[in-house]
């Protein structure tokens, strides 16, 4: 069992001519922390992983918003991902495979994870609105796309049904968390153990 010197934490920072980001999880909080990205409706979604996935998550992205809010939403996926892969480290011991499913409303999405190595996302969680608000529905995708990549990890996303798309995008966040935990949770049983026939992950 972890003990809590033994916190999975990490700490990671990116800075280019296009954005600013730094970014601290860990995976083994209570859900706490400050999320600051320049981008109201993104902030509301980040907020679901870190309330969901019980992981204290703190991010501030300063970005080029003037442009438009691609570059602040795709790089703030890559550096979570990137301390998303610091904080599992080795993955022993962990769950590694789990699936949720959220409904909100009329709406209903579905996540499944696995924490393995291999980066591969597959997004079938469509929307009929171009925008929320000033967000552009079209970025959870990229978003998505980034944190796999970096982190990697195989995350499936599928909407079973659903109309309003603020209900459809929060049920596929909501649903990400609570996969996340399930799947970065240690397993007493495995004492260490790399979750793999294989010897490796």
């Amino acid at each position: 069992m972890l003990t809590k010197n033994m916190q999975r934490q990490a700490s990671k920072e990116r800075i280019s001519k296009e954005t600013s980001i730094k970014v601290r999880v860990n995976l083994d909080g209570t859900g706490t922390g400050t999320i600051d990205t320049g981008v109201a409706f993104f902030d509301h979604m980040l907020d679901q992983i870190k309330k969901h996935s019980f992981t204290d998550l703190n991010i501030e992205t300063k970005g080029d918003n003037h442009i438009d809010d691609h570059h602040s939403v795709e790089d703030t996926g890559i550096v979570l991902g990137q301390a998303f892969k610091d904080a599992l480290g080795e993955r022993k011991g962990i769950v590694r495979y789990a699936s949720a499913r959220v409904v909100m409303d009329e709406a209903l999405v579905s996540c499944d994870i696995d924490l393995c190595t291999r980066p591969y996302l597959v997004y079938d969680v469509r929307v009929d609105k171009e925008k929320i608000n000033n967000f552009e529905t079209e970025l959870c995708i990229e978003f998505w796309r980034a944190v796999v990549n970096s982190c990697g990890m195989t995350v499936h996303f599928t909407k079973e049904r659903g109309v309003n798309s603020h209900h459809i995008i929060e049920a596929s966040f909501k649903a990400f968390a609570l996969a996340f935990d399930k799947a970065k949770a240690i397993d007493p049983r495995k004492e260490g153990q790399i979750p793999s026939t294989k010897g490796l992950i």
